[in-house]
């Protein structure tokens, strides 16, 4: 049996080379793996170094996944060592900063992702549930995202008193509630429907509209979309 040749980076045409096609067309015309490659400059004897970042996404479960590795779990993939891994941390890192400063006055939600986008850093990682109310003006502007309580790994202990508060202080138009789930389901719980089936009464009550309740784990789930809310 004959075994195809496997070129590497540098013998493919110019226009199929990362480098010349992000020089040529922008950042944007390539695919993840070819953004992670271009970082790594080489890949291992197996791979090139597009293929090798192709497999550390594929393994992390993708991009997202990557939010949440450690350099250990990095080094079993076979090709990546101390120096690729923390390659791969530094890019994650980086972009989760780049995030937060993109609009580092008044960052607009218009959707779940948004939400998703604002807090991923603050909260998808933590060992406990964070509860955190993202307060909003009539734009649509972040006004504060205080958090309002940490619970135990299982639950987040919350009373509409506590959430409403800093919205009638900096007098919010509107509320989106977000936590985390550190198993990193984003299904939402019992507990999970009830704390928002009252937080919605109270949001009537107090004439403070409550959008959304996203809960942020391996992905995002949204009880809007939903229709549990």
């Amino acid at each position: 049996m004959v075994r195809q040749r496997r070129y590497t980076i540098k013998e493919l045409p110019p226009e199929l080379r990362p480098r010349e096609r992000l020089l040529a067309e922008g950042p944007e015309a390539l695919s993840s793996a070819e953004l992670l490659g271009l970082l790594f400059g080489i890949g291992s004897r197996e791979k090139t170094a597009v293929e090798l970042a192709q497999q550390v996404i594929s393994d992390s479960g993708g991009l997202h996944g990557l939010y949440g590795v450690s350099a250990h779990e990095l080094m079993q993939v076979n090709g990546i060592g101390e120096a690729k891994a923390c390659i791969i941390l530094a890019a994650v890192e980086l972009g989760k900063r780049v995030a937060r400063v993109r609009n580092p006055e008044r960052p607009v939600v218009s959707s779940p992702a948004d939400v998703d986008e604002l807090l991923r850093g603050r909260i998808a990682n933590a060992d406990r549930e964070n509860f955190i109310a993202v307060l909003l003006n009539t734009k649509n502007e972040v006004i504060g995202s205080p958090v309002i309580s940490v619970g135990t790994v299982s639950e987040a202990l919350v009373h509409p008193r506590e959430v409403f508060k800093p919205a009638v202080r900096a007098s919010a138009a509107s509320v989106i509630l977000a936590h985390n789930h550190p198993t990193g389901r984003v299904e939402p719980s019992r507990q999970d429907r009830e704390v928002t089936r009252r937080l919605v009464e109270a949001s009537g009550i107090l004439g403070i509209d409550l959008l959304d309740h996203v809960i942020i784990g391996d992905g995002f789930f949204s009880m809007r979309e939903n229709k549990m809310l």
